[in-house]
C-alpha cells in the first residue's frame, strides 16, 4: 500500500490517471486536426480567400477607431463577472459549520474592495455613458 492509499489505489495511481486522460485528450485533439487536414478539401478560389466580415464586402482600408470606453465597460463586465464566480463558493461553505462569522467578514472586506472599484471608477467619469 503506498502514501495513505486504501483498497488498492496509490497516492500515485490517482495522479497517474490525470496523466493518462490528459494525453488521450491531446492525442484525440492531435488525431482530430490530423484527420481534418488530410480529409479536408482544400480548393482555394480568389473568392473564398476575400475577407468576409459578417455579409458586407470589406470597404476601404480596415481601420475603424474604437472608443476606449467601450473595453473599460468590457474589462469591468469580466472583473465582475469573475467576482461573482467567486460568491458561489462564499455561500456554500458560508452555511457550513464553524465559518459563519468568519467568511463573512472576509466577504464583507471582499466587497468592500470592489465598493472602492466601482466608487474609483464613478469618480474618473468610467461608468458614464456619454
Amino acid at each position: 500500500m503506498g502514501l495513505g492509499g486504501t483498497g488498492g489505489t496509490t497516492y500515485y495511481s490517482a495522479y497517474s490517471i490525470v496523466g493518462m486522460l490528459l494525453l488521450l485528450g491531446v492525442a484525440f485533439v492531435t488525431v482530430s486536426f490530423a484527420a481534418n487536414s488530410l480529409l479536408a478539401p482544400a480548393r482555394p478560389t480568389p473568392e473564398k480567400l476575400l475577407t468576409y466580415e459578417c455579409g458586407v464586402d470589406p470597404v476601404g482600408e480596415g481601420w475603424a477607431h474604437t472608443h476606449v470606453r467601450y473595453y473599460v465597460y468590457a474589462f469591468l463586465y469580466v472583473i465582475f463577472a469573475v467576482d461573482a464566480v467567486y460568491l458561489f463558493p462564499w455561500a456554500t461553505v458560508f452555511a457550513a459549520p464553524g465559518f459563519g462569522v468568519t467568511t463573512l467578514v472576509e466577504m464583507f472586506v471582499f466587497i468592500g474592495f470592489l465598493a472602492v472599484g466601482i466608487l474609483y471608477a464613478y469618480k474618473k467619469g468610467v461608468l458614464t455613458w456619454l
